[in-house]
């Protein structure tokens, strides 16, 4: 079934759209967690350099100020004052006490004490005349006068870059000199205090801040000048490295050696000096080789999961697409066994075409289903059961408090059948927001007469409602006679008005009774079932007009309203307790109206079957349920006759059809009016006695006509068309094609192919 699917181009761009539907925001969504995790990776890492380069910060700063607390206790210790470091015998405990503050820090190389104009610097390891001393540390970028000058100088705390030392025994070392005047803080100090500090003991803080990235890093003091220089595996210019001295703390985009940076800077509040870290961004790029894999792959997995669920959607879509195509196949399967091609176009297209045939069909079925379900509705009452969404296709509402039935004789049994649906068209749906009433019309299968099921609003007592009955009636009336004066009307009959419209069959009755027993012949007049005599000869006898309605339900078949009636009556018997005597006598009342009815109807069996129980009957239960038999009896008579007669007439309409389906004026209309009865009852019987409904029996007579003339004559197509009794050519050429497969011209041709081909095979046969 999958494979069949994915043959078809609607199922595979269902399959298509999905991904697509999937794959744009994924793409997207992507691309931006892609994205966002490598910012965010590299904000973390840029802020955990920050964060660690604080750290280191405050580490120098902390041992800086160790540096300026040990001056200051060095200034006020006295065995380090001039005169004990001068004085042989306690120089020794000057010498030993410096050795003891140089060991109090880590980052100390050297502890040096001097006093401003002395010719000796004393350290941790002795006593050095400056001469002597200026040849044990020998500075690659200080020279010795300069060195003897700062000394002598100095009057704040400052540190001096990084600088190559020369030692006496030849070993290089890069160290800083920090000068701090003793005492510190003094306006004149006495002397100065130098530490020189390996540069690889900051260096080492500030390796543990790159860790394994490459990059650079600075601290520079408050002047802008390097102190610490450390770089790992890239070089800077001396113009990019001052590029960095004014630098916002914080972090920052630079372009160094024409590469994109990130540089970290920091700055001390308690020294002035600023710590710089500049990395390499592609670096970053390398740290998340991890997560674009993980995202790669996962992107993979999804769209894997996705084409499946895709293809799950695509195909739940596609089903019921196909379900409906199946069925639009069944439905011209006939197509193709006479060697139709498959419609044009995509499942879609197969569908929509096949529902505009139908819509068409449709659109001309839809008054006839209207009228026979109005018919239903006035032969066997029970609105209630039907279902909401039914009324509303036919645009129908029976939630009115009052319902009644009203039969007009049309008189237009001789007129023409426009002017007879000129009246339908107006009473199909007619009202009175005066009345609040609105009026649905039915075609009776008499031809000179219509129905009218009225349905209105008021609650008041029973004279108002027949007073408002009265009203509905006289306005239907004077709009039929300003729209269609030439269109007479023989007469009015209306049924009584009933609260719920399960009681539709009811009032029908009462308005055929009615209609039949109208009191004036003059054209129009009304005549109310409510206003026929219903006081009985006697007091006990039965109304009038109770006889007439059982003899009109008889008639029309409907046991539905004949039974309560003969119910009704019994029930008064039995409540009444008159004579032995008068119930017999009510009773062959009763029984005559109904054999009068059976005799009128040609109904002779039943009244003879059933008479002599009728008339011997002990008891009224024993009564009653004869009389109910013969009514069942007579009706579905009645029913029988009915269908043999509907029978009878649409064979004849069959045949007449037969003999002049090459009128091209030939109509459900014009056949309806010749044979006496209702369009709508000859399209609702045609279907049921004939199989086919009305057109699609002229089309199919037209069209094997056709068929024989392409194959028999070389007629032109036109003029065959037009000799089936066809018009339109290109409407025929169309249909034509949709019903076979093949054009006209095509058909022919292809008949003649065969033809030709079949006696070419008969020849060689013999």
């Amino acid at each position: 079934m999958i494979k069949n699917y994915f043959k078809s181009k609607l199922f595979l761009k269902y399959i298509w759209s999905y991904l697509f539907i999937l794959l744009i925001p994924l793409i997207l969504m992507t691309i931006f967690i892609y994205q966002n995790a490598v910012s965010s990776l590299r904000s973390e890492i840029e802020q955990s350099r920050s964060n660690q380069l604080t750290q280191a910060k405050v580490i120098v700063d902390g041992r800086i100020k160790e540096l300026s607390e040990i001056a200051s206790r060095i200034s006020y210790d006295n065995r380090l004052t001039p005169y004990r470091v001068h004085d042989p015998i306690y120089s020794g405990e000057a010498i030993q006490g410096l050795d003891q503050y140089k060991s109090t820090s880590s980052i100390i190389g050297e502890l040096l004490l001097y006093f401003h104009q002395d010719e000796k610097i004393y350290s941790s390891k002795g006593l050095y005349n400056f001469d002597v001393f200026a040849k044990v540390f020998s500075f690659g970028n200080w020279p010795t006068d300069k060195l003897f000058l700062d000394l002598n100088t100095v009057k704040y705390p400052t540190m001096r870059p990084a600088d190559t030392v020369t030692k006496s025994s030849k070993i290089s070392d890069s160290m800083l000199a920090y000068l701090i005047p003793i005492t510190p803080n003094s306006p004149t100090p006495h002397g100065t205090v130098m530490y020189l500090i390996r540069e690889s003991e900051l260096t080492s803080l500030i390796d543990s801040i790159l860790g394994n990235y490459q990059g650079l890093t600075f601290i520079l003091d408050n002047e802008g000048h390097i102190l610490v220089d450390n770089r790992q595996g890239e070089a800077m210019t001396s113009a990019a490295a001052k590029s960095l001295i004014n630098l916002e703390p914080g972090i920052h985009e630079q372009t160094i050696n024409g590469k994109p940076h990130s540089v970290v800077s920091v700055k001390s509040q308690n020294n002035g000096w600023t710590y710089v870290t500049a990395m390499p961004s592609a670096q970053f790029f390398s740290s998340v080789l991890h997560v674009r894999s993980f995202i790669i792959l996962l992107f993979c997995i999804i769209v894997l999961v996705g084409a499946a669920i895709a293809l799950v959607l695509a195909r739940m879509q596609y089903q019921p697409i196909s379900m409906l195509v199946q069925f639009a196949a069944s439905k011209s399967n006939k197509n193709r066994q006479q060697g139709g091609a498959e419609a044009p176009g995509n499942e879609l297209d197969r569908i929509r075409s096949t529902l505009q045939e139908y819509s068409s069909r449709i659109d001309l079925q839809e008054p006839f289903a209207r009228n026979h379900f109005l018919s239903m509705l006035l032969k066997y009452g029970n609105v209630q059961s039907l279902t909401p969404e039914l009324l509303q296709v036919f645009d129908l509402r029976f939630d009115r408090s009052h319902h009644f039935v009203v039969v007009i004789g049309s008189g237009n049994k001789g007129g023409s059948p426009s002017d007879r649906q000129e009246l339908i068209r107006l009473l199909n749906q007619i009202e009175f927001p005066e009345l609040k009433a609105v009026g649905y019309g039915v075609e009776l299968s008499q031809l000179d007469q219509l129905g009218l099921i009225f349905s209105f609003d008021l609650n008041v007592d029973q004279a108002e409602t027949f007073n408002r009955v009265r009203e509905i009636v006289e306005a239907m009336r004077s709009r039929v006679l300003a729209i269609m004066d030439d269109i007479p009307m023989i007469g009015i009959g209306v049924g009584t008005c009933y609260d719920s419209p399960d009681q539709l069959n009811q009032s029908f009755i009462e308005a055929c009774s009615a209609f039949e027993l109208r009191s004036s012949i003059e054209p129009g007049s009304i005549t109310y079932f409510e206003r026929l005599s219903d006081e009985p000869q006697h007091a006990d006898w039965i109304p009038n007009n109770t006889l007439m309605k059982l003899a009109q339900s008889l008639k029309q078949g409907s046991y539905d309203v004949a039974e309560p009636i003969i119910e009704s009556v019994f029930r008064n018997l039995q409540t009444t307790q008159v004579s032995a005597l008068l119930t017999r006598c009510i009773c062959f009342d009763l029984l005559n109206t109904m054999l009068k009815t059976a005799s009128e109807l040609g109904i002779h069996s039943a009244a003879q079957d059933m008479a002599p129980a009728a008339i011997y009957g002990n008891s009224l239960d024993e009564l009653e349920r004869t009389f109910l038999t013969l009514a069942s009896r007579i009706c579905n008579q009645v029913e029988q006759n009915n269908r043999k007669e509907e029978q009878t007439l649409m064979e004849r309409i069959a045949a007449y059809i037969d003999e002049r389906y090459t009128d091209h004026s030939l109509s459900l209309e014009s056949v309806a009016f010749t044979f006496g009865v209702s369009p709508s009852h000859v399209s609702r019987s045609f279907k049921e006695k004939i199989g086919q409904n009305f057109i699609q029996y002229i089309w199919q007579k037209r069209l094997e006509m056709v068929i024989q003339q392409l194959k028999t004559t070389s007629d032109p197509l036109k003029d065959i068309i037009l000799r089936v009794g066809y018009q339109d050519t290109p409407n025929f050429t169309r249909k034509f094609k949709k019903e076979t497969g093949y054009t006209p011209g095509q058909y022919r041709k292809l008949f003649s192919e065969n033809e030709q081909a079949r006696q070419f095979s008969e020849l060689e046969d013999e």
